[in-house]
C-alpha cells in the first residue's frame, strides 16, 4: 500500500509536464457489429503511428480482445477484483507494444462489476492516465449503468454500427441516451461492414440528418469500413485485419480514418479538455448530472 500511495504521489508530481491520456469510449446499440474488431484495430493503427496505447477489454466474461490476437493473457480484469491485482500486474502487450486488458470469456458465472469493483478500478486508472497517450475502453453492447459512466466520463465515444436498420436504430437509441444525460458530449459515428463508398456514406448522412433533426445536434461522423473477405479470414486466423492484409479494402478505409484522426488540424481535438479520471469519480459520486 505505502508503495502504492509513492507511485501516486510520483505521479501528481508529474503532472505539471505530462498530459492524460485521452479517452476513447467505443460502444454500440447491439452485439455482433464489430464494435471490438474496430476497437483493437484501431488501437493498433494508433501504435503503430508511434502512439503509447492501452485497450481496455470491459465485456466481462464474453470479451474477446485476446481472441481476436490469438492471444491467452495470464491475468484479466476479473482476476484483478477478485484477487485483488494492481492494474500493472494484469496488462498485457499485443501488436506494436499494444498494451491490453482482457475480460475474461467463458467464465461459468457471470460477473458484475459492483459498486467496490467500480471504486477500486477507478482508482487504478489514475495509475496509468499519464502513461499513454490514448485509452480505449472497449464497452459492451448495450447502456449498463457503469459502462453509460465511462462513455460520459470519456473524452469521446465512438459508436458503432453497421448499414443494417435494426443496428441504425439501436446506435439511435444509443446517441438518444447519452445526449440525454450530458448534453455537450462528444460523439462521433462509425459505420462497420460497408459494401460501397456510396452505402456507408448514406448510412452516416441518414444518421446524422436524424440526430439533427429530432436531437438538434451535429454530430460528427468517423468515416466507414469496408465489408471484406478479409476481415473474416481474420477473425478465423486470429489476427488483426490491419496486420494480416494493409491491403485490404478493411485496412485500408481503416488507415485513413486514422489518419485523418491524427492529422495536425485535429491536435485540439485530441487534447484532452477534462480529467477523465476525475469526471469517472464524480460520476460514481452521482455528482455530476
Amino acid at each position: 500500500m505505502n508503495d502504492q500511495a509513492q507511485r501516486l504521489r510520483d505521479l501528481l508530481n508529474q503532472k505539471k509536464n505530462v498530459k492524460e491520456a485521452r479517452t476513447i469510449a467505443v460502444l454500440s446499440g447491439k452485439g455482433g457489429v464489430g464494435k471490438s474488431n474496430f476497437a483493437l484495430n484501431f488501437g493498433i493503427g494508433l501504435a503503430k503511428h508511434q502512439k503509447k496505447v492501452i485497450l481496455f477489454d470491459l465485456d466481462f466474461g464474453m470479451g474477446n480482445i485476446d481472441v481476436l490476437m490469438g492471444l491467452a493473457p495470464k491475468k484479466t480484469i476479473v482476476n484483478m477484483f477478485n484477487e485483488s491485482l494492481s492494474l500493472s500486474e494484469i496488462i498485457e502487450t499485443g501488436p506494436y507494444s499494444l498494451s491490453y486488458v482482457a475480460a475474461g470469456s467463458g467464465l461459468s458465472d457471470l460477473f458484475e462489476m459492483n459498486d467496490l469493483h467500480f471504486e477500486y478500478f477507478v482508482n487504478q486508472l489514475r495509475e496509468v492516465a499519464y502513461q499513454y497517450d490514448y485509452i480505449i475502453f472497449d464497452l459492451g453492447a448495450g447502456l449498463q449503468r457503469q459502462h453509460v459512466h465511462f462513455a460520459l466520463a470519456a473524452h469521446e465515444c465512438v459508436v458503432v454500427t453497421t448499414t443494417e436498420p435494426t443496428s441504425i436504430t439501436d446506435a439511435y437509441s444509443v446517441l438518444k441516451h447519452l445526449y440525454s444525460e450530458r448534453e455537450n458530449i462528444s460523439l462521433q459515428l462509425l459505420v462497420n461492414r460497408a459494401v460501397s463508398e456510396k452505402e456507408g456514406k448514406q448510412t452516416l448522412q441518414r444518421l446524422t440528418k436524424v440526430v439533427k433533426q429530432f436531437l438538434s445536434k451535429d454530430i460528427n461522423s468517423l468515416g466507414f469500413v469496408y465489408d471484406d473477405r478479409s476481415v473474416i479470414d481474420a477473425v478465423k486466423e486470429q489476427t488483426p485485419f490491419l496486420l494480416k492484409n494493409e491491403k485490404s479494402l478493411a485496412s485500408r478505409s481503416l488507415t485513413a480514418i486514422i489518419d485523418s484522426y491524427l492529422e495536425p488540424t485535429s491536435t485540439e481535438m485530441n487534447r484532452p479538455s477534462h480529467s477523465f479520471v476525475t469526471k469517472l469519480k464524480m460520476l460514481f459520486s452521482r455528482k455530476v448530472e
